[in-house]
């Protein structure tokens, strides 16, 4: 099976903002991109990932993933991430209808394709499943096998709330890469240590925190 992964990017201007106290104004917009970047290269790179839907209106975020290869669907909702996300795999599934789909967070610099193919292979067991993140109160990616809505419920409490939802948790080892998400100077420093992205690396570099 290969999915379709919809992945959301908020405008660069707006994204990261508790990054403040390791990143300014003028780097947290190069720097969640390049999160994106590394996460959508990653996710082209395995081999149970069919292509990549990127929703955002940020028109520099669009240029760049589509250079990447990613599909750019324009976030017309503007209602915030799950309408986002539920515009994305709308999109796919117009042209794919049969097509499972998953959302994968944008903010995934350490993604190994290895890791995200377990995940995926595992998913595939259920019609939707979802895997927490790190911190075990969030969600880094849902799916929704063919003929199953994806119904994303992502933001404060995910995991509580896509377990509510029905979809079944996934409880898998050695997949730290597809569970670091990065929000805050802490997470940076976890998925620096695990071995971020040439995007993020370059820009890390300019940081203090690269070399603490």
């Amino acid at each position: 099976m290969q999915w379709t992964l919809v992945v959301p990017v908020k405008t660069l201007a707006r994204a990261k903002s508790r990054l403040a106290d390791t990143a300014d104004d003028g780097v947290r917009p190069g720097l969640a991109l390049a999160f994106a970047q590394d996460t959508v290269a990653a996710a082209l790179a395995c081999p149970a990932v069919k292509d990549v839907a990127v929703v955002t209106d940020d028109v520099r975020a669009g240029r760049e993933l589509a250079n990447l290869g990613a599909r750019v669907v324009p976030d017309e909702p503007g209602g915030g991430l799950n309408a986002a996300l539920a515009h994305g795999a709308a999109a796919v599934r117009s042209a794919r209808p049969e097509s499972p789909v998953a959302a994968l967070n944008a903010d995934l610099p350490a993604l190994r394709p290895a890791e995200l193919t377990r995940v995926l292979g595992a998913a595939a067991q259920f019609r939707r499943a979802f895997l927490p993140d790190a911190a075990e109160i969030g969600t880094t990616l849902l799916t929704a096998a063919p003929g199953h809505e994806l119904t994303p419920a992502f933001g404060p409490d995910s995991r509580a709330r896509h377990r509510a939802s029905g979809a079944v948790e996934l409880r898998l080892d050695a997949v730290d890469s597809v569970r670091q998400d990065v929000d805050t100077g802490g997470d940076l420093r976890t998925a620096l240590a695990l071995g971020v992205g040439p995007h993020t690396a370059a820009v890390a570099a300019r940081l203090l925190i690269a070399g603490q």
